[in-house]
């Protein structure tokens, strides 16, 4: 029997998936057969090597483990510096959402502190911390502070007050309060402010390893940078896009499981 809604199936999930696979699938055939295009012309495999040459660069360093080793030493970092973060970060937040002195006194702080970036407290922290693991740490921490710290406001800040006013008049207190209505209703958002954390914070590790450890993508970058092994250099690049992308759904994932009552809006977060 044909399906009375033939328009069904191209409006479904799993169509909209399929599609945006191939669209993926032909985007990245396009780049690559572009970027090949310049590798020839420029004859320079140091200046540009060519899409295979650098897919052998990642295999032989997969190969020999060296890949999996750096991406798990920045992904530990960043993983202890989105905890530290978070942990810092959610509750300051909640607490000024709340309560408007607390606000005023602490804002003019963070608004001074906002708009230095995290890569240039890295000359400052190399005479502290010296090269090592506590470096890239505290820069990490510092770039995925900010946003998390500003999401949480604004989410505590969007919440109907209606829901605090009601449970006030129960006589719950304040704590359960925050615990069972405010943080309920704003971890959603608390969610789409920690993936920004995970991007601020992956972009700093980069950065932060290129000059302040001894490990990790970015030392990796660097190093073989300095050996003129270019194909090298952008297997690791190619390799910080991917662990980049996969921390993102990863987080994305772990908001769902937290916040099933608003997939949808994740979803489209």
């Amino acid at each position: 029997m044909p399906d009375p809604h033939p328009e069904s199936f191209a409006h479904s999930p799993h169509a909209r998936h399929a599609a945006r696979a191939v669209t993926y699938v032909r985007t990245m055939i396009a780049f690559a057969l572009v970027w090949a295009g310049l590798a020839a012309w420029t004859h320079n495999p140091v200046l540009l090597p060519s899409p295979l040459a650098v897919l052998q660069a990642i295999v032989d360093l997969a190969g020999d483990l060296e890949l999996f080793q750096h991406a798990a030493i920045s992904l530990g970092r960043m993983v202890l510096a989105l905890v530290i973060a978070s942990g810092l970060a959610v509750p300051l937040g909640l607490l000024m959402g709340l309560h408007l002195t607390l606000d005023e006194i602490v804002d003019p702080v963070i608004e001074v502190l906002r708009p230095i970036s995290g890569i240039a407290w890295i000359p400052l922290a190399l005479f502290i911390f010296g090269v090592g693991n506590v470096l890239p740490l505290f820069i990490m921490t510092y770039a995925a502070f900010f946003p998390i710290l500003l999401g949480t406001i604004a989410a505590v800040r969007s919440i109907d007050r209606n829901f605090i006013a009601a449970a006030r008049t129960m006589g719950v207190d304040r704590g359960t309060i925050i615990t069972r209505v405010v943080l309920p209703a704003a971890l959603p958002a608390i969610m789409v402010a920690v993936r920004l954390g995970v991007a601020a914070a992956w972009t700093a590790v980069v950065a932060a390893e290129l000059i302040g450890a001894p490990s990790g993508v970015g030392y990796a970058v660097e190093w073989y940078r300095e050996l003129l092994m270019t194909p090298q250099v952008m297997a690791f690049i190619a390799t910080i896009g991917v662990l980049g992308y996969l921390c993102d759904r990863a987080v994305r994932v772990v908001a769902e499981r937290l916040t099933p009552w608003a997939a949808e809006t994740m979803a489209r977060a």
